[in-house]
């Protein structure tokens, strides 16, 4: 039975499909930011500002135990996807980097399968081989391995720890709190380094407004939508969902006089195939219709 639009799973799925479609607005502003600023610096104001707007409103809401120590993990592991990834950008073109990052569609079902000792799913399998060969047609795969590649592939494995590090914790706490967390955590793990590198926070208008640009849209409120879609969604369906990302980069480019061609436009139906194949298909034996996760207890029944 198809999942109403109501259920929770569905809405996770959304939240995480804005996510993606966020994430994949960065990579060509993010290229060019990092000409003119450090990696380090460029990082630490970006997840700043981020932070700064997830406190606006994390600060309205109760803290849980445990909430801080766990979201300073999860940052951790996404500040070593964040820097690898950044720092890859710097030697091999965006093309190149989505394709590599989302390799992590196949490295998070790897982990989950030593993590619990069973193989990942046949909806997982078939989503993970059709988007990886959408991948390899939008992005044109890698010509050649260098610095920027192995950079980049060790960036997904931070991130592919991040998104399990998520599906582990995400449920126990309120989402926007443990969002800004994570996202404090590799502001400030960013700053002293920042501070140190090549024109330290000198930037110009342009680098400002780019960081600016990518602190709310694909910081604060695409980290928020991973965190809370998380809570219901597995960690391998959640990665495919987030190959979403590299198809709007594409599409971006395309805008931007970037042409994919037929290929490419092949590449991007192949990954949007394999995410609904995966999705629509890996639900089934679950509960379709139980009710949208809330993030403060129900109120009591009264007589």
């Amino acid at each position: 039975m198809t999942p109403r639009l109501g259920s929770e799973r569905t809405w996770g799925a959304l939240a995480l499909a804005l996510a993606g479609v966020l994430f994949g607005t960065t990579f060509l502003v993010v290229q060019d930011a990092v000409e003119e600023a450090s990696v380090f610096s460029f990082l630490s104001v970006r997840f700043l500002m981020g932070a700064g707007v997830l406190w606006l409103v994390a600060r309205r809401r109760p803290a849980v135990k445990g909430e801080v120590g766990h979201g300073v993990i999860a940052g951790l592991s996404l500040l070593a996807g964040f820097v690898l990834q950044t720092e890859g950008l710097r030697y091999t073109t965006s093309a190149t980097s989505a394709f590599l990052t989302y390799l992590l569609v196949v490295i998070v079902p790897l982990i989950q399968a030593v993590r619990t000792r069973r193989p990942p799913t046949l909806a997982v399998v078939v989503g993970v081989g059709l988007s990886v060969a959408g991948l390899v047609l939008l992005s044109g795969g890698v010509t050649s391995i260098g610095r920027g590649e192995w950079l980049t592939v060790a960036g997904a494995f931070g991130f592919a720890v991040h998104i399990i590090v998520l599906g582990e914790f995400t449920d126990r706490y309120d989402s926007v709190r443990f969002t800004m967390w994570q996202v404090l955590t590799v502001g400030v793990a960013c700053f002293v380094p920042g501070l140190f590198s090549d024109g330290g926070y000198a930037f110009d208008g342009g680098v400002w407004l780019a960081a600016a640009f990518c602190a709310v849209g694909a910081t604060s409120i695409a980290f928020w939508c991973m965190s809370w879609g998380q809570k219901v969604v597995p960690e391998a369906q959640a990665a495919l969902i987030l190959l979403l990302e590299p198809v709007s980069a594409g599409l971006l480019s395309e805008a931007t006089g970037e042409h994919l061609g037929f290929t490419g436009l092949l590449g991007a139906a192949l990954i949007l195939a394999g995410v609904v194949a995966s999705e629509l298909w890996g639900r089934q034996g679950t509960d379709p219709i139980q009710p949208l996760p809330t993030e403060m207890p129900p109120p009591a029944e009264t007589s």
